[in-house]
């Protein structure tokens, strides 16, 4: 038998401070309020400008600003504690929030392709100075929402700001384009940069939806160094070897991990309790804010001995 299997002695640890979760729900709200109000200047501008990738972006932009309510409040939810329906706590609801909104990114992108190649094979002429101004309004909105969101830690936070940077780079694209148009007949030039704008979002909304799925995979976290880990770990005095070890994330920034602890055989019962506690300041330094160890020596035999 195992010398009995050890949980860290303190709770879950958040790694931000209270007043940040109320940060971070300020800033989504705030983005929210602002998205909503600019999708429908957005809207209006893009109608009258005749633009097809302005109306192609208001309408993202409308399904970004609903999904920003909702991502919104699934952050407030994830600062709930540890209770008996959430042993881990309800960290996992503010990446569920940043699974949506990738997906209604993807979701958008694809109807935009469509309207783009659409417009692509039969032009219409767009009025290039109202796309311009809008152009401007598109990338100082953007950007003081990029601005309030730059320094947030949840992953809610970090997705709707690439979200907030992809649009301003969609705008600039925009903004350059409105001058060209402007001084030359080339009306493809809006299609094509709609169809620019939706691919470049695509993407980002797949590499978002990928991150997000590994976390709910429970895969090993990207940002881990697992090797330095269990180097640190197997030099701890006393430790033979380490196994059966098992890290995943809650949330993208808080992890969770497993190991079997081979200890010599020689080590007395006393001295266990101190080499506990040093794995975990080491798993701590990694961002793994809850460990469970398992004690072993030389005279047992585990049957779980994976890598």
């Amino acid at each position: 038998m195992g010398h009995g299997h050890d949980h860290s002695n303190h709770k879950i640890k958040d790694h931000n401070h209270s007043h940040h979760h109320s940060s971070a729900s300020k800033n989504l709200a705030w983005a929210f309020v602002l998205n909503l109000f600019f999708s429908i200047f957005e809207l209006l501008g893009g109608i009258y400008s005749n633009s097809i990738a302005i109306i192609s972006d208001a309408f993202h932009d409308f399904g970004d600003a609903f999904s920003l309510a909702f991502v919104w409040y699934l952050q407030k939810v994830s600062t709930k504690p540890i209770d008996r329906h959430f042993d881990y706590g309800y960290k996992r609801f503010s990446i569920l929030g940043a699974l949506i909104i990738s997906v209604l990114l993807s979701v958008g992108s694809v109807f935009m392709i469509i309207e783009s190649v659409k417009r692509f094979l039969s032009p219409a002429e767009s009025k290039a100075d109202v796309m311009f101004l809008l152009a401007i309004v598109g990338v100082v909105v953007n950007g003081i929402a990029m601005f309030r969101l730059q320094h947030g830690s949840s992953f809610s936070e970090k997705a709707v700001f690439l979200h907030f940077l992809e649009d301003i780079l969609g705008w600039i694209a925009v903004l350059f384009g409105s001058i060209l148009m402007y001084f030359w007949e080339v009306p493809w030039i809006d299609p094509l940069l709609s169809l620019g704008i939706a691919i470049w979002i695509l993407y980002n909304a797949y590499g978002n939806t990928k991150q997000v799925m590994r976390i709910f995979l429970q895969a090993v976290p990207v940002t881990l160094d697992r090797k330095d880990l269990i180097v640190q770990w197997e030099q701890i005095k006393g430790v033979k070897s380490v196994h059966d070890i098992k890290i995943w994330s809650l949330d993208g920034n808080q992890h969770v991990a497993s190991l079997h602890v081979l200890i010599d055989k020689k080590l007395k019962p006393n001295r266990y309790q101190s080499i506990k506690e040093q794995i975990r300041n080491i798993a701590i330094k990694f961002a793994i804010v809850h460990t469970t160890i398992e004690i072993e020596t030389d005279e047992e035999i585990c049957n779980l001995q994976l890598p």
